[in-house]
Parts: C-alpha cells; structure tokens; sequence
C-alpha cells in the first residue's frame, strides 16, 4: 500500500513538473567538488572546460540528440529530423571551425584530421554497427549513462574495455594500406572547403527529406519547433524537451570552445582507453609493452592524472550534464524501469566492445571522428560517416535478435 502510494505521488510530482531534487544536489555537488579539484591540480581554462563539458551533457540530454537513434528512425521510419538536425550541426560547425584553424597560428590549435585507410574503414564500419546494438554512440552512452540508464552502464564498461584493446592493435592496423590525411582546406582552399562541405550537406539534406516526404506526405518541423504554448522557453531550457535547433547550436558552440580552450575540438574515446589502461597500470600491467603507450600523447596521459586531460574532464562534464538535465526534467533512470532482457544485456556488451575497439581503429566516435572531423575539413570525417552508415545498417537488422526494438 505504501508503495502505492509513493508510485502515485511520484507520478503526480512528474506530471506537474517538479524535479528530482536529490539528483540535481547529487550533480550540483558533483560539479562543485569535482570542479575545485580540477582547478587546483591544473589551470583555470581546465575548470571551464569541465562546465563546458556540463553544458553540453544538459544539451545531449534536453535535445535528445542521439546519431544511433536519428540513423535508426530514418532507415526504419523514413522521419528524419534527427538527421537532419546532425547535418545542420556540421553545416554549422564547417563555418564555425574552418575559418579559425586556416586563421590560427602555427602550433596553436589543430584541427581532427586523421588518416584514411583500412583502420579508418574498418573501425567506423564496427563503431557503427556496435553502436546500434548498445543502444547509443559515443556521446549518447555517456549522456544516458549520466541520466542513470542502468543497460547504459554495461555498454560503457565494454565500450572502455574495446577501447583498451584496440590501443593494442592499432599500431598493426596503421601498417595496412591507407593514405595520409586529407586536409579539404589546404586541397581547396578553406572558402572551397566551406563552400564543398556546404553544397554535400545541402544535397544530403534534400535527399533524406525528398525520401521523407514521399513516404509521409510532408517533412517532421520539430527541429525548427519551439516550446508549446504551456511550457516557457525558460523553463524548457532548464527542464527541456528543447527544440532539436537548440541542441545543434549549443553543440556547435561548445566544441568551438572546446577547439579554442584547448587547441583541439571535442573528443570522447581516447579517455575510455585512458581509463582502462589506468586500471590495468594499477593492478600492475606493464603497458610499455604496446607501442600505443609508447607514443608522446598516450604515455603522457598514462603518467599523469585523468584531471590533467582534457577529454577526460569534458567527458566528466558531460556526465554530471546529463545527470543534471534528467534530475531538473524529473526523468533520472526513468529508461531503465522494467526488466531488462538477457538478450538485451548480451547486445549492450557485443556494442560496446565494437564501438571501443572501432573507436580506436577508427581514430574516434560521432563526436571525435565525424562530428570533429568534418567540422575540421578532414576528408576521414565523411568517409567515417559513410562506413558507420554501412555498419549502423546491418546492426538495425541485428537487433530484433537481441530483443531490441526499432522503433
């Protein structure tokens, strides 16, 4: 009876908005403790980036802005707002970006720019088809994991462990066929970057939506639409659902700052990888033994503190962002109510363990890779796209086997 009554008045607090207030403590004083240490062990810009990577979490959460599940509705559903909505992003992010790295001086700040080769295709090719079976990509399993998604948690722990192995293996994959990067704006000039980067997005956009609308009759608005008329754009800022539009600029923006904090755009997998080998230095692994922990930028994060390191201390933010935004919508763990089949469980650790280890292979995520990447005018970012789509095809047809809904 008791429980009954609690389920109720919960229920009741939900549908008149209020907020998990233990969980909105619980992250604030994550951000106050964790920000002081970051502060005192580094630098000042290192505490920013830390909230920087807190904004960004409260956006991935309020805009719902998942690649996994925008790729997924329009394969199986023809409705392509969510995609839409992720080549706005890089239209918005190609005029952002391009300008101050062909502008910034030398040693200051590099763009993503990877090579493109086997590694390349086949670590996007895994990312992509892992990340329909775990349930999100890189950012979207660190955000639902922040917002207390229980499966999320499994995804993320084989998602570090993949990541792990593929520093093993990556330096063999680097000796198989490949070119060097391609940076679009030395090949054609940063304006001839912009303006082909521009023209693919534009085409890519009225195709997904020409699909769209001779499947439904008409095109999905919600990226474009704005609070209803009984939610204020204030408290839909603070307790969401935020228009998809709003996502897309905060996460410009943000990876802008990103890029000029720290020299170098967002990225979410190679702190994954730092922290596995921590745990597997710790119990007493030599991993000098790899030649990936040999190299300048790996051995350097291995020696010093995770607080020290940028991608880990966005990805913290991004964590207690997510944490934050479900506790001010009321919505904390709410995707993890019910049993979760054994299937399910099964998929979340084969998702995780593809997208750690195609991470590697494939020198980042959605965010590192594609996101970064095509921002960067790096032509690695559109062919990771185009392998991720191949494998993200085959893990949609997969999941129904691991009791996963499409829909």
């Amino acid at each position: 009876m008791a429980s009954t009554a609690t389920s109720v008045t919960a229920q009741v607090q939900e549908d008149r908005g209020g907020i998990d207030r233990f969980i909105v403590a619980t992250a604030l004083l994550g951000f106050a403790l964790l920000g002081g240490l970051i502060w005192l062990e580094t630098a000042p810009f290192m505490a920013v980036l830390f909230l920087i990577g807190g904004l960004l979490g409260v956006a991935l959460y309020h805009g719902a802005f998942g690649f996994t599940g925008g790729w997924r509705r329009f394969v199986v559903e023809r409705r392509s707002a969510g995609l839409r909505a992720q080549l706005a992003l890089l239209a918005l992010a190609t005029v952002l970006f391009v300008p101050v790295l062909a502008g910034a001086e030398a040693g200051s700040m590099t763009g993503a720019l990877a090579p493109v080769g086997v590694s390349l295709v086949l670590g996007s090719f895994l990312f992509g088809l892992g990340m329909q079976l775990g349930g999100g990509c890189g950012s979207g399993t660190l955000f639902t994991v922040g917002a207390g998604n229980i499966r999320m948690v499994l995804t993320l722990v084989f998602f570090i462990v993949g990541s792990v192995v593929g520093t093993f293996h990556l330096p063999w994959w680097l000796d198989q066929p490949g070119a060097d990067p391609v940076n679009l704006s030395i090949s054609l000039s940063p304006v001839g970057a912009i303006g082909v980067q521009l023209a693919v997005i534009a085409a890519l956009t009225a195709w997904i939506s020409h699909l769209e609308r001779r499947h439904h009759g008409d095109v999905e608005r919600k990226v474009f639409v704005g609070p209803g008329p009984d939610q204020g754009w204030l408290q839909t800022f603070f307790t969401g659902q935020w228009p998809l539009i709003w996502a897309v600029v905060v996460l410009a923006l943000g990876n802008l700052a990103i890029l000029l904090l720290s020299g170098h755009p967002w990225g979410i997998t190679f702190a994954f990888g730092l922290w596995g080998a921590k745990v597997l230095q710790a119990v007493g692994v030599d991993l000098a033994q790899f030649e990936f922990w040999t190299w300048d930028y790996p051995a350097l994060a291995l020696r010093d503190s995770v607080l020290v390191n940028v991608t880990s201390v966005t990805n913290f933010g991004v964590f207690l962002g997510a944490m934050l935004a479900a506790g001010l919508a009321n919505k904390y763990n709410k995707a993890s109510a019910g049993r979760i089949p054994p299937r399910s469980l099964l998929a979340a650790i084969l998702g995780g363990l593809l997208m750690g280890y195609g991470a590697r292979l494939g020198f980042g995520c959605n965010i590192g890779a594609l996101f970064s990447g095509i921002a960067s005018a790096s032509l690695h970012g559109w062919v990771w796209f185009a392998a991720a789509w191949v494998g993200s095809l085959i893990g949609i047809r997969l999941r129904p086997f691991f009791n996963l809904s499409n829909r």
